[in-house]
């Protein structure tokens, strides 16, 4: 495994969108919008933080602006390295069209990251005009939003591939912003939780920072990794069979196979890792 500093990944800035659909006269239903993230890798990195100013929601089919339902419409500012393992932040709560919906615009107009060191040192990042001007992420399968029902949405920003660090390992000096969205509909999902440890004077001891990469047919679904107890928790998978990779520095890098998810279900997924 490549040491910490070499991933420097930041994973799932999650927006967990949770449609509860009432039974009322004008066919609407509550929105609620919810922020997470998952855990950091490296304790080198003191805040990660984006503001979303704008999200609208497409009825399935729409090609034009009257389709759209704009469910935030105020800047959201958050450190996502404060939002890890299952923590959520409410942002939005808002009535919509019952419907089916299958995609979402995200708008971005600013990022930053402060590095944990004495001079706190803050790169601003440049955001480019695609997320200004809205990211496209497609709901697959569809969201359904019915009366009296609930459904639940959930955006997922892989960091690995949105935060890109510049310079040496040991001398970062700026990061390249490159947002990469995707989108679960968590009526069709579950989640994997578990701990990493290894044995130490015969005793299980947590391992903290190892990185948990999720497959999904020999492809790369997401990556999250354990906190200081050595746990992980990775939500918005859709139902089916995964292969997870655990890797930790000084650690031979364990592989477990066709681990089912199951939908509305926390899968256990638990890890002993040998010191190489």
């Amino acid at each position: 495994m490549k040491s910490a500093i070499n991933q420097i990944i930041f994973i799932l800035l999650t927006c967990s969108i949770l449609l509860s659909c009432t039974e009322d006269n004008d066919g609407s239903g509550t929105l609620n919008v919810r922020m997470t993230d998952a855990p950091y890798p490296t304790d080198q990195i003191a805040e990660a933080n984006i503001t979303v100013t704008k999200i609208e929601i497409r009825q399935s089919g729409g090609n034009g602006e009257e389709k759209f339902t704009t469910i935030l419409d105020s800047e959201v500012s958050a450190n996502l390295l404060d939002l890890t393992n299952g923590v959520t932040a409410n942002i939005a709560s808002v009535e919509v069209p019952v419907g089916s919906y299958d995609l979402v615009r995200v708008y971005i107009s600013e990022a930053s990251v402060v590095l944990n060191d004495d001079a706190e040192t803050t790169f601003n990042l440049k955001i480019p005009s695609g997320a200004q001007s809205g990211i496209k992420v497609f709901i697959n399968p569809d969201i359904e939003v019915v009366g009296g029902l609930s459904a639940e949405l959930l955006l997922d920003v892989d960091v690995s591939q949105s935060f890109v660090p510049l310079g040496s390992p040991l001398a970062i000096n700026g990061f390249n912003f490159k947002p990469v969205i995707k989108a679960s509909n968590v009526s069709f999902a579950g989640r994997v939780i578990g701990t990493v440890t290894t044995i130490v004077d015969e005793m299980a001891t947590p391992i903290s920072g190892a990185q948990v990469s999720i497959f999904a047919a020999d492809t790369l679904n997401t990556t999250s990794f354990t906190n200081a107890e050595g746990k992980f928790e990775v939500p918005g998978l859709i139902a089916g069979l995964y292969d997870i990779t655990v890797e930790a520095e000084g650690f031979t890098p364990e592989t477990e196979t066709d681990i089912e998810v199951v939908v509305a279900n926390a899968t256990t997924a638990n890890f002993e890792l040998t010191q190489e």
